[in-house]
């Protein structure tokens, strides 16, 4: 139409883009904006050929409701907020929390939901997580990492916004936890079955997630008839090589060392391996080492590392998903607990100690 073109390139000319009405629609059209109105929220008692020329008109003309009125008109803003608060000091370049923060956005956008990061600091004010969250206007809030025990994120929990938490499960609400008992006690059972009978676990803080994982690892040390040792659990910290470099060397320099090491992370595989090199001990001939998440990092390096993968990309779509019929369709949205599974990625790193006749040769 060049009715439409020249409309666009008028608007340019002017240095900002003018915003289109259904006015400006229906005047083109030659359509009153009653049926311009009926056309783009899909009524059915206009014709299709009608219908077809206001839709390619709007389009032409970069049409795009209005935020504010459709607000106002839904009592919805069509906006996600994420509270998001590393400790690790990664921010968005910690791959598994970025995986999922991504997948998220991408699922939002497809579901016709934008993204607002929430925060307790905007500008010189100084907001609570819920202040921001309703300064924000937000439908719903995704949880992905923080503090959970933080007396701020459970007001905002407990508050009238619709919120879903990731790895961590609040009283009747929902949340998308990974499958992280399953996660430790696969990578531990895959330990045992090459051999290993002395095994160490350096976990991260004592978190939720930890608990879990020390769940699986003790739960398959019990089944496959191992000894627990104290001094060979150490706590470190998630994604954080200094604190696992150090337990690393605390366990390789005991009097009887341990022939296996789990490590809370990959990222913090990286620590291990630096202190294994400083102390002349090699992957995997000197000791075995598993990881956990299955970053892309982990997958490049030689020997690849043996890890257990979780569905990042999976979590993210899944907690949108829920968050959304929870703001949509709260009559009918029970709470609840989505697990998601893992699978285990066998790499280099892990010495096979089950023929006797083989490690004799070492």
């Amino acid at each position: 139409m060049r009715l439409t073109k020249t409309y666009s390139q008028d608007s340019l000319m002017l240095g900002r883009i003018k915003m289109v009405t259904i006015k400006d629609i229906s005047k083109a059209c030659n359509v009153s904006t009653t049926t311009v109105s009926k056309a783009l929220n899909g009524y059915k008692d206009i014709s299709d050929k009608t219908r077809d020329l206001v839709l390619k008109t709007a389009r032409e003309m970069h049409y795009f409701p209005n935020a504010a009125a459709r607000q106002l008109k839904t009592n919805m803003s069509h906006n996600i907020g994420v509270l998001f608060v590393d400790e690790t000091n990664s921010g968005l370049a910690h791959e598994y929390f970025s995986t999922i923060l991504n997948s998220a956005k991408e699922e939002s956008e497809k579901l016709g939901y934008d993204i607002t990061f929430i925060s307790k600091n905007m500008g010189r004010k100084n907001f609570s997580y819920l202040d921001h969250a309703r300064y924000r206007k937000v439908d719903g809030v995704l949880i992905a990492c923080v503090n959970y025990k933080n007396q701020e994120v459970i007001n905002l929990v407990n508050s009238e916004i619709p919120t879903i938490s990731i790895d961590y499960a609040y009283d009747n609400r929902s949340s998308v936890m990974s499958n992280n008992i399953e996660g430790a006690y696969e990578l531990t059972k895959f330990l045992i079955e090459k051999g290993h009978k002395k095994i160490a676990f350096i976990h991260g803080e004592r978190t939720s997630v930890t608990e879990k994982r020390l769940n699986g690892f003790f739960r398959a040390c019990k089944e496959g008839g191992i000894l627990e040792k104290k001094e060979w659990v150490l706590e470190a910290k998630f994604h954080d090589t200094k604190s696992s470099a150090e337990a690393t060397e605390k366990l390789m320099k005991l009097a009887d060392p341990p022939t296996a090491i789990m490590y809370p992370d990959d990222f913090a595989y990286l620590g291990g391996l630096n202190a294994l090199e400083k102390l002349n001990l090699s992957v995997p001939d000197d000791v075995s080492v598993v990881g956990y998440d299955g970053v892309k990092l982990a997958q490049v390096l030689r020997p690849k590392l043996t890890t257990y993968y979780q569905d990042a990309e999976m979590i993210g779509i899944k907690s949108v998903r829920k968050l959304v019929e929870i703001i949509e369709q709260p009559k009918f949205c029970v709470p609840e607990q989505i697990m998601v599974s893992g699978r285990l990625l066998v790499g280099g790193t892990v010495k096979d100690l089950s023929n006797k006749r083989n490690t004799s040769k070492k």
